[in-house]
């Protein structure tokens, strides 16, 4: 059965770390180090309880170093380490509490830590180049904005002032010009703050679970990144349910934590729908035929074959690798797809903006 939390109680000492890892959490690679370290030291011979303290006592992390402290007190006090790891579920999520809970059921502590280790690894590395990818279009994004907001309320004001003092007819680019630029600098406390509001009402919104299904949906059927954001919920998926399937934890129980894993929810549901269909005993892949638009007939296909084979870790193994190399390449792909949509958009504002200059120049130079 899964961890739960029904543990004693963090001591009030440290009650104040729940507020950082509710806010902030650990960072991954934090725990990448405790994972991978902890198998070494146990294939090494040394005590777990010895382990956990030589770790605390090792990460440069604050909190994190709290956090570890009081785990190894847990442990030494004769607390499983997968329940004291089960107090903090803002820093160790489910997968990871029941892969350290399958390693003290079965005693294979370091097969099950380095397991873990690899898929924490990889999960980082599909992070970071996610990360590193996005870097630059965002870039590029927040630059487009800010020179717009300097030119609306240094540059344009100064040029409005010269055409309403030369009493020529304005374009009607111009006119939008100077009326956007008037409503910016009258109003633009006001539209700071409206902006403000309504991100923060989008945000609180889609927390809730409903409009965050339809939001998770919409995104699948983004052009470009709809399909990046299915090969990374398959790979998510994948991994994490052949890493469990590896460490003897049930299929039903593998699913149900996979599925809250997976961050997109049509997937998480599709999931959860998937452990009905394997407790009445049918075969996983005859459910994945059932939904073609999140899973395709590749996954059907290949859980098929380890399903009959009873390769089926090895299989999703494989289909991770496969997904997340698929990704990676998108990613090395993405500014060289993304850059030219940016050109344009540059081009058009700049065209705008310079279209709404250049014509009262001309009506100038005739009234000269």
């Amino acid at each position: 059965m899964p961890v739960t939390t029904a543990a004693s109680p963090i001591p009030k000492e440290r009650q104040k770390i729940r507020l950082w890892w509710k806010i902030r959490g650990v960072p991954l690679a934090e725990k990448i180090f405790y994972a991978q370290h902890l198998g070494v030291m146990l294939k090494a011979g040394i005590s777990l309880g010895s382990a956990l303290i030589t770790l605390s006592e090792q990460t440069q992390h604050r909190y994190f170093k709290v956090i570890l402290k009081d785990i190894s007190e847990r442990v030494n006090q004769g607390q499983s380490l997968a329940k004291s790891l089960a107090l903090y579920p803002g820093v160790f999520e489910e997968f990871f509490v029941n892969m350290i809970a399958a390693g003290e059921v079965s005693g294979k502590y370091e097969e099950v830590l380095d397991e873990l280790y690899k898929h924490l690894k990889k999960s980082h590395e599909l992070k970071s180049k996610i990360r590193g990818a996005m870097i630059y279009p965002i870039i590029i994004i927040v630059a487009m904005i800010v020179i717009a907001i300097l030119m609306l309320t240094f540059v344009v004001p100064k040029l409005i002032t010269i055409f309403e003092e030369s009493g020529v007819e304005l374009p009607l680019p111009t006119r939008i010009l100077i009326g956007i630029t008037n409503g910016f600098l009258t109003y633009g406390l006001f539209i700071g703050i409206g902006v403000i509001v309504f991100v923060t009402f989008v945000v609180l919104l889609f927390k809730k679970e409903k409009p965050k299904f339809i939001l998770h949906a919409l995104l699948l059927r983004l052009p470009i990144f709809g399909g990046i954001i299915k090969k990374i919920n398959i790979a998510r998926f994948s991994r994490t349910l052949g890493a469990l399937l590896k460490t003897d934890i049930p299929i039903m129980e593998s699913l149900l934590i996979t599925s809250r894993v997976v961050k997109n929810r049509p997937y998480r549901k599709a999931l959860e729908d998937a452990v009905d269909v394997v407790k009445k005993g049918q075969a996983m892949n005859t459910f994945f035929v059932t939904r073609p638009n999140l899973f395709s007939p590749l996954i059907s296909q290949m859980v098929m074959i380890g399903e009959e084979t009873g390769t089926l870790d090895n299989i999703l193994k494989e289909l991770a690798d496969f997904f997340e190399e698929d990704v990676r390449q998108t990613m090395d792909n993405l500014p060289s797809i993304i850059e030219p949509i940016l050109i344009v958009l540059l081009g058009i504002g700049v065209a705008g903006m310079a279209v709404a200059f250049i014509m009262p120049l001309y009506s100038l130079t005739e009234a000269i």
